[in-house]
């Protein structure tokens, strides 16, 4: 949806040079690798300082969670703002028609995307540390598994919103492209407060078997 979002907006950067359209994802990217760096060596030294204890990997994931939450919602702002300027041009009728806005509008909430998939690899440390010796070794591959499942049910869920709503037709400048981000603003919610009834009921196994072999060596 970002990359039909900017097709339809004004992707120049000075009067020679032109971003393409499907290159403008490669920025979620960037910024989940400048932003790994950040957590592991400011961010969790920083907290760890502050609170005497080191964020968990749910933790770090709940926040991942708020963040993506977050860019659904810039996201929606920026669609309806660009609609606004669509329809001031009267641009809604014409196919493939350039919205006079600039396609950098679209930058934070894909910075904010690649910020939240940086805590969302907390899963990564979860999965090595909880699971089971013997299932260590597939543990990395988890991850991978729940992107390409989440890739399957966004498929379906934007199927379904072009089957039952008007909000996606093929020009985007007539559709709703706003309420399908706000949709998922609320999808969010839900799934973040299912998240944190699972990560308040969760105990850490092999952390407090860490603690309390270090509590009886203090001890002895």
């Amino acid at each position: 949806m970002t990359i039909l979002q900017a097709l339809s907006m004004d992707r120049h950067l000075g009067p020679h040079f032109q971003i393409p359209a499907g290159s403008i994802l490669v920025l979620c990217m960037i910024s989940t690798s400048v932003f790994l760096a950040i957590i592991d060596h400011f961010l969790c030294p920083m907290w760890q300082k502050l609170t005497r204890r080191s964020p968990t990997s749910l933790q770090r994931i709940g926040l991942g969670h708020v963040l993506n939450i977050l860019s659904m919602a810039i996201s929606a702002l920026v669609e309806a703002k660009r609609l606004k300027i669509a329809q001031a041009h009267h641009l809604q009728g014409q196919p493939g028609a350039i919205v006079p806005m600039l396609a950098l509008w679209l930058f934070p909430q894909l910075v904010l995307v690649g910020i939240g998939e940086a805590f969302h690899l907390g899963q990564i440390a979860l999965y090595y540390q909880e699971f089971p010796m013997a299932l260590r070794s597939t543990s990395t591959a988890m991850i991978a598994m729940i992107i390409g499942i989440a890739f399957y049910l966004s498929t379906a869920l934007i199927d379904l919103v072009r089957r039952v709503t008007g909000w996606l037709p093929n020009n985007i400048n007539n559709g709703r492209l706003d309420n399908v981000y706000w949709l998922l603003v609320v999808v969010g919610v839900l799934n973040f407060g299912y998240y944190s009834v699972c990560a308040s009921l969760y105990r850490y196994q092999n952390v407090e078997k860490e603690e309390e072999g270090s509590n009886s060596g203090t001890n002895r």
